[in-house]
C-alpha cells in the first residue's frame, strides 16, 4: 500500500494545525491548502510530512489548481479534511451582500469544488473519507449570524447530500459541528477571565475527525456535534 494522503482546505493555526498533527501521527502525508503561504509554511516546518499548497477556498480555479498539484505531485487523496469556514459576523442590517456572498462561496461551493476534484479518484480505489468542519449556526440562526449561519446551513445540507450519494459507493462523508469557542491565542485574548474547561481544543477536535474519517462501514455517523459541558445546548 502507497502512501495515505490528507489534504485539509483552510489550514491555519488551531483546528487545521492540530488536525494536521493528528493525521500525520497516524502516518499520513499531509498537504496544506490556505491562502497565505507564508502561514502554511510555517505551520508545514511543525508537522513532519506536511507540504505547504497554497489556494483559495472562495476561488474555484484556485481551489482546482491546488488539488490538482496536489495529486500529481503527492498522489491521490485518500482523506479531505474540509475546514474552511470564514464569514462575516453581524445582524441583517448589519451585513452587506459581499459578505453574505463570500461566505457562501467559501463554505459552500469550496466544499463542492473540492469534493468534486477528489471523489472520482477515491471512488476508482473504492473509498476515502470527507470530513467537514461546521458549526451550530447551520442548525439555528442566532442574529448575530444573519450572514454566517446561512452559508454554514448551506454547506451542512451539501454535506449531507454528499453523504447519501457517496456513501453507497464507499466514500465517507460526516461532519463536525462545533458548538463553542475554539481554544486560540486571538479567542483567548478576547475572553482572558474565561477558564480552560470554556474552550474547545482543538487536538480534541482534530481527534474527532481522524475518528469520523476512520470508521468501520457498518457504523458510520454523519452528523457529529462537539461542545464543552458547560455549552448551552
Amino acid at each position: 500500500m502507497g502512501e495515505r494522503i490528507c489534504a485539509i482546505v483552510g489550514a491555519g493555526p488551531g483546528n487545521g494545525l492540530a488536525m494536521a498533527r493528528r493525521f500525520a501521527a497516524d502516518g499520513y502525508r499531509l498537504a496544506l491548502i490556505g491562502r497565505r503561504r507564508d502561514v502554511l509554511e510555517a505551520l508545514a516546518a511543525e508537522v513532519p510530512g506536511s507540504r505547504a499548497v497554497p489556494g483559495d477556498a472562495g476561488d474555484p480555479a484556485s481551489l482546482r489548481a491546488s488539488l490538482a498539484a496536489i495529486r500529481d505531485e503527492m498522489g491521490p487523496v485518500d482523506v479531505l479534511l474540509y475546514n474552511a469556514g470564514s464569514g462575516q459576523w453581524g445582524h441583517f442590517e448589519e451585513i452587506t451582500a459581499e459578505g453574505l456572498e463570500t461566505g457562501w462561496r467559501v463554505n459552500v461551493l469550496g466544499l463542492m469544488v473540492a469534493g468534486q476534484a477528489v471523489v472520482p479518484e477515491m471512488l476508482a480505489r473504492g473509498g476515502g473519507a470527507i470530513v467537514v468542519t461546521g458549526a451550530t449556526a447551520s442548525l439555528r440562526g442566532a442574529a448575530g449570524t444573519a450572514a454566517f449561519a446561512p452559508a454554514k446551513a448551506g454547506q451542512r445540507a451539501l454535506a449531507q447530500s454528499m453523504a447519501r450519494h457517496l456513501g453507497p459507493k464507499g466514500v465517507h462523508v460526516g461532519l463536525v459541528i462545533l458548538d463553542g469557542v475554539v481554544d486560540l491565542a486571538t479567542t483567548r485574548a478576547r475572553m482572558p477571565d474565561k477558564p480552560d474547561e470554556f474552550f474547545l481544543d482543538p487536538a480534541a477536535i482534530a481527534e474527532a475527525a481522524h475518528f469520523l474519517a476512520h470508521q468501520p462501514p457498518s457504523a458510520w455517523t454523519f452528523e457529529l456535534d462537539l461542545r464543552p459541558f458547560g455549552e448551552r445546548w
